[in-house]
């Protein structure tokens, strides 16, 4: 399930590079929410930290 998480956020953060220097302004505000997402999920992820398995 980690593995998932990450590849999520890497592709967030992709295609929120992708859609800032492709774009520019035309879409901004939709690639800055990406952006937001992919911090967002990973600040939650860090917070949790790993739970340990009984």
């Amino acid at each position: 399930m980690r593995d998932i998480f990450w590849i999520i956020v890497i592709l967030l953060l992709l295609g929120w590079g992708v859609g800032f220097f492709a774009f520019g302004q035309l879409i901004g505000e939709a690639i800055h929410i990406l952006l937001l997402v992919a911090l967002i999920m990973l600040v939650i992820r860090l917070v949790q930290g790993t739970k340990s398995k009984v």
